[in-house]
């Protein structure tokens, strides 16, 4: 065995619209090394092996040394997204063929600019819905029995169809799954190459239009994610295999040693590649979700218990909230046009990434957004074909980014943005300059706009907050969304590219679990309550159990949507463990007032005719593993003056189109030492990212080598 076989290396890779990042840690020697890679849309799993032999050749490693992987994507639901579904069928309750039409009457954004909205496109069409006899109640009692012989030509018909991914929703599963067991099974029967999802394993919970929503898009997903999964997984064993062949290693001629591999889930967890296959929906949004874990851990760390998360990346930016290190979680998500009522974390994502075009409308003004460049052909400083100015082409013009990309890696064309941005300036009567800064204040405002959605839409008070960024674009308009949003300032991590890929190093295992059980706080079963809770925990331990959890590392965390009597929408408060009766009840009321008022500003609690009502029981099983450490950096003290150490060189920079450009000192990060401070203007560069520091902000570099950005008087 070599020497480096000793080792134990986790690795989280994160797969982005123009680069993949990559984390390795060595558990035995706390080593960290970071990394970035160019996607490879055609194929994403050549950019994640790419990543990883980057990476381990970075720290003179081997795939044999590799412990765990950690992945986070979108790429596996991007048809989705984009609203392209492949054939897909839907089978209901008998008499309600038409819930995905009626639907629900809300408007996104109360129509937004425009006085029309078209629905978007059903899921399913309409010809693809087939109903099945046999009716429950609410409590699960049974109405009329399972039509077992109409169910059978409902599968034949799909087989000869040659729809070979089904949802089953049947009306109330959520209480009584047997009617849609049976249903699979004939499927099974009768079609068995049908990828089938049905609602009672998806979401036992009540709202028949969107857990009928939710158990399609699941069934949507699952194919492609089982493609992608096991493309990447295969490809993982041969990456050991031939890591072991050149490192002088022993296979014994079979089988190489699988390296377990886990995916990203929006909620905050993790799950085994073989387990996410049977939960594809779970992962939508698995990037940005393990974003807003590495910025919540590097956020506490640092001090501070109130924190934005901006994730700019090529193609969009994602925001969230952080309170006392935990991101906010959510059930009222939507994946693209559809809405999906699983627990993710509470991500708003705006088209406001390097690759966002900037072009004119109709009309003759100018947007920023959603359309971007992507990674190819990218922005026109990339050179490889694009057409039209980006964000990103708008940086390098006006010096905030230099003419390269990754350490100098990637050199960026400045004379070919310049020039479409010029023709751009041309079309709308501006002179350069201020096109060119056009285009970042509009970004600028998209991003505020939606950090506005995730907070004073939420009632926060949005100046209380501290802004993290990260991501490859993150951090190049942080100074000028404190100023639009009177934020107390900006934390920038080091190598913030790399902080969603940090964060899947952060991330247990964890599956939820949840019962709509509907409730006045009056008349409570609490043995029901108590029979429920147990029923979820027994779920989430054989999850565990079948993760390769020991019974004493298990975690679980129970929790309760509450809401007014009368209300369409739940709060959830923590469930603590106990037995539950009269005083437990009165506890979890108690802060369900305190949440609501938190969140709305008004409560009910001194008034009897408002009664509380209990809607959705839940349980949360997490498996923890062992977070990396954050460590301190060297301090400034004794060191050589700042502009000796740091600065590398000087460059006119062009922060606002009335001033100019004017001379900036651009540092090294790398050379920063703790304790050090400077004003802007000036720029900070590190191998994956920038940071425009503007006129009237002063940077302090503190002992965890965050760049803290405050606001001068």
């Amino acid at each position: 065995m070599t020497e480096t076989a000793q080792r134990r290396i986790r690795v989280g890779i994160d797969t982005g619209g123009t680069f993949t990042d990559v984390v390795a840690l060595d558990e035995v020697t706390g080593e960290m090394v970071t990394t970035k890679t160019p996607s490879t849309p055609s194929n994403p799993a050549d950019g994640f092996i790419n990543g990883m032999a980057k990476v381990l050749e970075q720290m003179g490693a081997s795939g044999e040394d590799i412990t765990a992987v950690s992945h986070g994507t979108t790429v596996a639901t991007n048809k989705l997204l984009e609203g392209k579904v492949e054939a897909l069928g839907f089978i209901t309750t008998e008499g309600y063929e038409f819930i995905l039409e009626i639907a629900r009457q809300a408007v996104p954004d109360g129509y937004g600019n425009s006085y029309f909205w078209v629905k978007p496109p059903r899921i399913v069409p309409a010809d693809f819905v087939k109903t099945v006899g046999g009716r429950l109640d609410f409590h699960g009692n049974e109405i009329r029995p399972f039509d077992a012989e109409g169910a059978r030509q409902v599968a034949r018909w799909f087989k000869d169809q040659g729809i070979t991914t089904i949802g089953v929703c049947f009306l109330h599963a959520y209480a009584e799954d047997a009617h849609e067991l049976a249903m699979r099974a004939i499927l099974a029967e009768e079609h068995p190459e049908a990828v089938v999802s049905i609602s009672s394993e998806v979401l036992r919970e009540y709202r028949e239009y969107e857990r009928s929503m939710t158990t399609l898009v699941d069934a949507a997903v699952k194919p492609n994610v089982s493609r992608y999964v096991k493309n990447i997984h295969d490809r993982l064993d041969d990456f050991t295999r031939a890591s072991a062949t050149q490192s002088g290693g022993d296979t014994g001629g079979g089988a190489p040693r699988g390296i377990p591999f886990y995916v990203m889930k929006s909620n905050g967890g993790v799950l085994s590649a073989d387990e996410v296959v049977h939960q594809p929906i779970t992962t939508v949004l698995s990037g940005p979700a393990a974003g807003a874990l590495g910025a919540a851990l590097i956020a506490q760390r640092a001090g501070f218990g109130k924190v934005l998360t901006c994730d700019g990346g090529g193609t969009s930016t994602d925001v969230s909230v952080v309170l006392d290190g935990e991101p906010t979680l959510t059930t009222e998500g939507t994946v693209g046009a559809y809405p999906s009522k699983i627990p993710m974390i509470d991500v708003v994502t705006v088209g406001a990434g390097g690759g966002s075009i900037a072009w004119i409308t109709p009309e003759g003004t100018l947007k920023v957004g959603p359309q971007s460049a992507g990674a190819d052909p990218g922005p026109l400083c990339y050179a490889k074909g694009g057409t039209e100015p980006t964000i990103t082409d708008a940086h390098v013009v006006l010096g905030r980014i230099p003419p390269h990309l990754l350490g100098g890696e990637i050199p960026l064309d400045v004379d070919a943005a310049r020039a479409g941005i010029e023709a751009l300036a041309g079309k709308l009567g501006l002179d350069f300059e201020r096109c060119a800064t056009g285009i970042l204040e509009i970004s600028a405002w998209n991003q505020a706009n939606a950090l506005r959605q995730v907070s004073v839409k939420r009632g926060l008070d949005v100046r209380d907050f501290m802004l993290t960024t990260f991501g490859g674009s993150g951090s190049l308009l942080s100074c000028r969304l404190v100023d639009i949003l009177d934020l107390a300032g900006v934390v920038v991590p080091p190598n913030p590219g790399n902080v969603s890929a940090f964060g899947l190093l952060t991330v247990d295992v964890k599956n939820d679990y949840v019962q709509t059980a509907v409730a006045r706080q009056s008349t409570l079963d609490y043995a029901a309550i108590e029979h429920t809770f147990a029923a979820l925990t027994e779920r989430a331990q054989a999850a565990l159990d079948k993760e390769g959890f020991a019974h004493e590392t298990h975690q679980y965390v129970r929790t309760v949507d509450l809401r007014y009597f009368g209300q369409a929408y739940e709060v959830r408060v923590h469930a603590p463990e106990g037995t539950v009766d009269e005083s437990y009840a009165a506890g979890v009321a108690a802060a369900f007032h305190d949440e609501h008022r938190t969140l709305y500003g008004y409560d009910f609690r001194d008034d009897p005719t408002q009664e509380v009502e209990w809607v959705n029981l839940r349980v949360s099983g997490i498996g923890p593993i062992t977070r990396p450490t954050i460590r301190e950096i060297d301090s400034s003290d004794g060191a050589p003056a700042l502009t000796e150490r740091a600065q590398k060189s000087t460059r006119p920079v062009c922060f606002d189109a009335d001033q100019g450009y004017v001379d900036s000192p651009v540092y090294w990060r790398p050379d920063l030492r703790a304790g050090d401070t400077f004003s802007g203007p000036a720029i900070v560069e590190e191998f994956g990212s920038t940071v425009p520091v503007h006129p009237g902000f002063t940077v302090r570099v503190d002992s965890f080598g965050n760049l803290v950005i405050t606001k001068e008087a």
